[in-house]
């Protein structure tokens, strides 16, 4: 990579260098790993609660329609007052 600035050289360097010193078989997630693993858990638990929570108020219940007819007569009425 020609265009490489000096700077930028460098710090590939010396991740490259750090690289080589990590040991395989010993890179773990850590302790910010766990942190966040556990934050998205407790949110995902608080989010499904709260969902039950609200399908329990949910009435599924259908209404039945008190006068099919005047729903009819309401829809084709004239609007009062003005020039369509």
């Amino acid at each position: 990579m020609p265009d490489m600035s000096a700077s930028a050289n460098l710090a590939m360097t010396q991740v490259a260098t750090l690289a080589k010193e990590l040991d395989e078989n010993k890179v773990t997630p850590g302790v910010l790993g766990f942190l966040v693993f556990a934050a998205l858990a407790v949110g995902v638990w608080a989010l499904m609660k709260s969902m039950n929570r609200h399908m329990g108020r949910v009435n599924f219940e259908e209404e039945p329609e008190s006068e099919p007819s005047a729903t009819a007569k309401t829809a084709t009425r004239k609007p009062a007052g003005g020039s369509a």
